[in-house]
Order: C-alpha cells, then sequence, then structure tokens
C-alpha cells in the first residue's frame, strides 16, 4: 500500500442532480465550521446532511482553498436534487490507519442523479472534470452502480504504487468512461465479476498494468462479466495493454463474455494482447487445476504499435473451458529487437485482416 500523502484534487463540479432551473439553497461548508487549513470532516457531514433533507435543489459548496478531511460517506436518499461543487483541494491522513471511514475514503451511497471516491448504489449519474491524484488503493471503486458516465477524469499516481487501480468496477451495469487520462501503478481500469455493458473510449492509460478484466475465478459466487467494449484508446509504457485474466483451480465456474478492444493504439507495451488463464501471483493457487471460467466470444481488431517484449499476443485459454469465439482482426505490432511472436493454447481464434506477428505462430526454431 503507498504511504505517501493521498491528496484528492477536485477542481470540478460534481453534478449530482438532472438540470433544474433554480437553486434553493447553497450549503457552504463554512458556515458549519469548516475552514481552509483545518480538517471539515465535521462540518461537511452537517452541510450535507442539510442540503439532502431540502426537498428543492441545493447546493453543498467546498470553495477555494485546502482541507483535510479524516473521511466520509455522502448517504442518500435525498429529498431534492443536489449540486456538489468542490473548488478547492480535499487532502486524505497520511497515515491510512487514520482514515475514518469504511472501505472508501469519500463515498457516495443510495443516491439518484449524481453527477468521487468509492461510488456505491449510484444510479443515472455523471462525474466529470475530477482530479484523484496519489491514492493509497484505488482511486475509485465502482459497486453496485446502473447507469454512470465518468468524463474527463484524470488519475496521476506513480508507477510503482501497489494497488491503486484507477477505476475499478464490480457488480454495475451501464457503466461508461470517456475522454480520461489515468496514469497509475496498477490496472489503469479494471472489471470485476458482474460488470455488464461497460464502455471505454478515448481513454490514455499509462503508466500502470493496462485495462483489464478480472481477476476473475478467486472466489465462489462470482457473477458472470457481459458486454464491454474498448474503443480508440492509446496505451503506453504499461506492463499490459488489453487483458483478460482469471485464476486457475477456481472454487466455480462462471462466464465471461461478449468482450470487444477496437481501434487501440499501443506504445511501448510489454504484453499488448493478452488473455491469461493461468493467472497465479506470488503461487498462491495449484496452476495444475485448469480455470473454470468459460471465456467467449472475445476480438482484438485493429490494435497497433510497439511491444515492448518479444512476444507480443499471448492468448493463454483453459484447458478445462477452452475459450470460443475469439477474434483477431487487423493487429500490427512489432517489437525493436526482432521479430514480434504470438502464442495460443487452448483457442482457435478466428483470423482476419493484417497479422504482425502472425497469429498463433510458434516462434521461429534457432539454428546452429
Amino acid at each position: 500500500m503507498d504511504k505517501k500523502l493521498h491528496t484528492a484534487t477536485l477542481s470540478c463540479l460534481f453534478l449530482l442532480a438532472s438540470v433544474a432551473n433554480a437553486q434553493s439553497g447553497v450549503f457552504d461548508v463554512r458556515k458549519y465550521g469548516g475552514h481552509a487549513n483545518g480538517d471539515i470532516t465535521l462540518a461537511l457531514t452537517s452541510a450535507w446532511k442539510a442540503a439532502c433533507a431540502l426537498p428543492t435543489r441545493s447546493k453543498v459548496w467546498i470553495p477555494s482553498g485546502i482541507y483535510r478531511l479524516s473521511g466520509i460517506s455522502f448517504q442518500g436518499p435525498c429529498k431534492g436534487p443536489i449540486e456538489f461543487q468542490l473548488d478547492g483541494t480535499v487532502q486524505a491522513p497520511g497515515n491510512p490507519s487514520q482514515i475514518k471511514a469504511e472501505g472508501s475514503w469519500v463515498k457516495f451511497e443510495h443516491i439518484d442523479h449524481l453527477t468521487n471516491l468509492g461510488f456505491n448504489f449510484i444510479t443515472n449519474s455523471i462525474i466529470r472534470d475530477v482530479t484523484t491524484k496519489d491514492s493509497k488503493n484505488f482511486h475509485v471503486n465502482v459497486l453496485g452502480c446502473t447507469n454512470v458516465t465518468f468524463q474527463h477524469f484524470t488519475v496521476s499516481a506513480p508507477e510503482n504504487s501497489i494497488n491503486t487501480d484507477g477505476i475499478h468496477i464490480g457488480r454495475s451495469t451501464g457503466i461508461n468512461i470517456t475522454n480520461s487520462n489515468i496514469a497509475t501503478g496498477d490496472d489503469c481500469i479494471s472489471l470485476g465479476d458482474g460488470s455488464k455493458q461497460i464502455s471505454v473510449t478515448n481513454v490514455k492509460c499509462g503508466p500502470g498494468h493496462g485495462i483489464s478484466v478480472g481477476s476473475l475465478g478467486k472466489y465462489k459466487g462470482e457473477e458472470p462479466v457481459e458486454g464491454l467494449l474498448v474503443r480508440n484508446c492509446t496505451i503506453m509504457n504499461t506492463l499490459n495493454g488489453v487483458r483478460i485474466k482469471t485464476w486457475p483451480s477456481s472454487p466455480a465456474t462462471g462466464i465471461a463474455t461478449d468482450m470487444h478492444f477496437e481501434d487501440i493504439i499501443m506504445i511501448n507495451v510489454s504484453n499488448p494482447v493478452l488473455i491469461d488463464q493461468e493467472y497465479c501471483p506470488w503461487n498462491q493457487c495449484n496452476k495444475g487445476v485448469a480455470s473454470k471460467i468459460k471465456i467467449s466470444k472475445v476480438s482484438f481488431k485493429n490494435i497497433r504499435g510497439t511491444s515492448a517484449t518479444q512476444q507480443a499476443v499471448k492468448l493463454a485459454c483453459s484447458k478445462g473451458v477452452p475459450c470460443e469465439g475469439v477474434e483477431l482482426a487487423d493487429i500490427n505490432l512489432t517489437f525493436k529487437g526482432g521479430a514480434a511472436t504470438s502464442a495460443c493454447t487452448n483457442v482457435k481464434p478466428r483470423i482476419t485482416g493484417k497479422q504482425n506477428p502472425p497469429a498463433c505462430a510458434a516462434p521461429p526454431v534457432a539454428t546452429a
């Protein structure tokens, strides 16, 4: 876990409601005892409760300045639409044990029409023009949400920061991430079980571990992953590009299907195209037992750029439930150290268009 100061710089306007023509009240955190260079946890909690109780449109406002926040959960449902405006910089405690919030430092729960940094059970909402910096764990955790869009979202963390996923999605439907820039030490975007109808477009990712589905299959009762489109993205200087990863020796069966990666530029990416059904970091599992997660209906189309390793394409599917319906179309990935290679196991992909490296071809045998 990153021990550096977690500073979330949110110079933005969070629209927590649909457009309305009038505003009934502004709940300035300073009126509740908050002040710059001080801890505003109690003041912000009081301002939110007061605004949430108002049946007409209201605004919770944190003006310019630097503020400390030990942790907060913004609870709904609220009686009226709320606009949350943050013009300052809010800092978390330097010591993670001092964060006085369960699960996430900043969390919004059970709110309809939310337009920071755990989002639980949010519907019909837009999060836009937000910057989150140097998180100690996931920057954003999206759980149980429906129809939520992230626009112009910026994540910034060192490439060596551990477990600092930019946006993690789980058990949510209709999540859209667009026109965003994510630089971190783990997955730029990661999908856990139960993620459905997810769209990622015009995202710049790097450094980090790329855009990942999974890992899946580590726990019982995981829900299917269905419907992912990643399009018009640039991935640079990352450990992986686009990746699907599942654990071997899965405790139960599972499904990951209808996932499509299109029109993606790779720049110096170590594993640009990867299906890894033998994902087992730190030998936490038995690789001899095949993954029970069934992967199907997957396409990689118009993926081009440079690989930092010779093996640019790897499709390592489960011998227990081989991948089905996988397509490789117009792949052009080069390796500056020689000819790029690919490898495929337990999968017979449909191959169309240009293929560099040759699809599912074994590396050339060295001659004396």
